[in-house]
């Protein structure tokens, strides 16, 4: 299971807090609520902080949304370094 937790930092980014897994049941939902997002004019910015699972579909999802203009931060070591070997750019700090 994936939560979600939108922080707007300002008029133009907002962080959306992942928590718990992403995976393919929760891929759609991420994807569309970051799309929506960035229609609407936001810089969009993903913290992994709190995110303890990501499956095959959600480096997917991270590298589509990556080369959308969606900043990554937050991740633990595993995780950026999943990333990484997929060549999707990570930030290990926060924010």
């Amino acid at each position: 299971m994936l939560g979600i937790q939108p922080d707007q930092v300002d008029d133009r980014t907002m962080v959306l807090i992942l928590q718990g897994c992403v995976v393919a049941a929760s891929a759609d939902l991420l994807e569309r609520e970051c799309l929506e997002l960035r229609r609407s004019g936001f810089r969009v910015v993903l913290d992994l902080a709190r995110v303890v699972f990501m499956d095959r579909f959600g480096v997917k999802l991270l590298g589509r949304l990556r080369s959308t203009g969606v900043r990554i931060v937050g991740c633990v070591p595993l995780l950026a370094a999943m990333l990484a070997d997929e060549g999707i750019a990570v930030n290990r700090t926060t924010r």
